[in-house]
């Protein structure tokens, strides 16, 4: 194993980028759930719906799941071969994980197209603010990947997280004030100063902002389940359509947002507006259920839906976003206890 140096610098200086998620991936990278507080009396529920996900996804790449040992990694196996899943295309390392959140605490990969060079950024991560404490295995995923693949590793020194922020790869990165400038991340930055680190290390030249995320959402408003791009001028954007519900004021507050918004060659958006699925409540807490907390796979598109009626019509809405992929909605209704669903659990390995 290389024990490869961090990288001083930035990665933007050397024409590194964080590519859109529909880009051609290597890989997929996973983190393995296993911690019974994150689905409280449910977590043996997950398996199949978690690995029917792995399935879809390893039809078009492979799948890279950090594990803690060989019994752990004995486990996945057999729930992958009941779920019908490829297990030539999938790939096990002994890392040890707090948490399956790979997302958030898995390796943001930078690729340079031109000179083929790709880089590993590991952010800083404290569990969406000190929440879900212990979570020093899950802070040093990215770096225990980069010495096992012999890359480059840039440590910028903050937190971040990988659900906070949605790229269109063309120089655009969308984040929301409510977890960025949340003083339980960089209290000791400003908005501006937060801005220049996006720049630096994700390899961006235009950050775009939202507010507030959706009820029930315990990382103070990831990205990932309001508005995502689907292309380099398009964006999915959730909308609640009863002005009952506790989303639809903050929801309208994101779409009148985003209809102001200009790319860097002065372009509008396009925006699709993707309804909200009906309350998804557990043991009466309401969960941040979405249909924007969806995966870009190269061979498909994963979209969590909810045993509700508004399914097909988010299902209809992104086949239209996605011509070049099959959409598959796989139900997250148990999933979503642990607050987070396919897009919360995965992070992709871009392709150079």
């Amino acid at each position: 194993m290389s024990n490869q140096p961090s990288t001083i610098g930035n990665p933007a200086n050397s024409g590194l980028t964080f590519p859109a998620e529909w880009a051609p991936h290597t890989a997929t990278w996973l983190s393995w759930p296993h911690k019974e507080e994150s689905w409280p009396g449910k977590i043996g529920m997950i398996y199949s719906k978690y690995c029917e996900f792995i399935k879809v996804v390893a039809e078009g790449e492979k799948v890279r799941i950090n594990v803690k040992d060989d019994l752990m990694e004995t486990f996945a196996k057999q729930q992958l071969e009941m779920a019908g899943a490829d297990l030539s295309n999938i790939e096990f390392y002994h890392f040890p994980t707090n948490d399956a959140w790979c997302r958030d605490h898995g390796p943001a990969f930078l690729i340079n197209s031109q000179t083929k060079e790709k880089v590993i950024v590991d952010w800083g991560y404290n569990a969406w603010g000190n929440k879900y404490p212990p979570y020093d295995l899950d802070d040093v995923i990215p770096t225990r990947i980069a010495k096992e693949f012999d890359l480059p590793v840039y440590h910028p020194g903050i937190v971040m997280e990988g659900g906070s922020v949605d790229f269109n790869g063309a120089g655009t990165v969308l984040t929301t004030t409510a977890c960025l400038l949340n003083p339980n991340r960089n209290p000791h930055l400003s908005k501006e100063q937060i801005e220049e680190y996006l720049r630096n290390f994700y390899g961006v030249k235009q950050v775009l902002w939202l507010g507030d995320g959706i009820v029930g959402d315990d990382t103070d408003g990831h990205i990932d389940d309001i508005t995502r791009f689907v292309n380099e001028d398009t964006v999915v954007t959730v909308v609640e359509d009863d002005p009952e519900d506790d989303n639809y004021h903050l929801l309208q507050e994101n779409l009148e947002a985003l209809k102001k918004m200009r790319l860097l060659d002065g372009r509008q958006l396009n925006i699709v507006e993707l309804p909200m699925p009906d309350a998804v409540e557990y043991d009466s807490q309401r969960l941040p259920a979405s249909y924007a907390n969806f995966y870009i796979a190269n061979s498909a598109v994963v979209v969590p839906i909810y045993r509700c009626d508004k399914d097909q019509l988010a299902l209809d809405i992104l086949i239209k976003c996605f011509p070049d992929r099959k959409v598959v909605g796989i139900d997250s209704t148990d999933i979503i206890w642990g607050l987070g669903s396919f897009h919360c659990l995965s992070q992709q390995e871009p392709a150079v």
